[in-house]
């Protein structure tokens, strides 16, 4: 069976079509929705089982590295440890498509801890994004609407028709282009730019 597909609206999201969001990932689901780089499958950060129905969708390694959205600073700053230096860059660029590798806190599931006891941290620019999020009060694992062959999925329709039977909802805002968010390291002295995608990273 395929998931069901709903439209929203990316920029005004309706709060209905949020309500069911949430109540995909509280209750363990996996959800597609539209963020402000890609088409993201995401799941409740907390939820275990629905982290290894990633992996199982994507087929993925397990040392694959998974990263996660938060709604506000004050989320980030509950799973990962913040610098000045890294506050600072985090307030100057979010929200907006980067990702941030930080250190982690405790309380951070083991299997979206990655190497060296680091977690990849997006504040999105998406308003749905944002916004289910925040309705649903945890932190959301984020990682691309891609095929196990690794191509990226721009458009709702063929994000069920290709990896539907693994989801439980898919979300429809539109036309989505492929591109991915800078990568930026903050574990060092110094930010490092690990992957350069659609945030402006000439500044840091």
């Amino acid at each position: 069976m395929t998931a069901p597909i709903w439209s929203i609206d990316a920029e005004h999201p309706q709060p209905r079509v949020i309500e069911k969001a949430v109540s995909v990932l509280a209750s363990g689901g996996l959800l597609a929705f539209p963020t402000d780089t890609y088409y993201a499958i995401g799941c409740d950060l907390f939820d275990k089982r629905a982290i290894e129905r990633i992996y199982q969708l994507k087929q993925l390694p397990e040392t694959h590295e998974l990263s996660f959205l938060c709604s506000d600073l004050s989320e980030v700053a509950r799973y990962a440890m913040l610098d000045n230096a890294a506050f600072r860059v985090l307030r100057r660029k979010t929200p907006g498509p980067f990702t941030f590798v930080l250190p982690a806190t405790r309380l951070v599931p083991d299997l979206a801890l990655r190497r060296q006891k680091t977690v990849g941290i997006r504040l999105s620019g998406s308003p749905v994004a944002l916004e289910i999020v925040r309705k649903l009060a945890h932190p959301v694992v984020s990682t691309s609407a891609a095929t196990p062959d690794g191509e990226v999925l721009i458009d709702a329709r063929d994000v069920r028709d290709r990896l539907g039977h693994g989801l439980d909802l898919v979300l429809d805002g539109g036309y989505q282009p492929n591109e991915p968010s800078s990568v930026v390291d903050l574990t060092g002295p110094e930010p490092k730019v690990v992957r350069v995608g659609k945030g402006d990273t000439s500044d840091l």
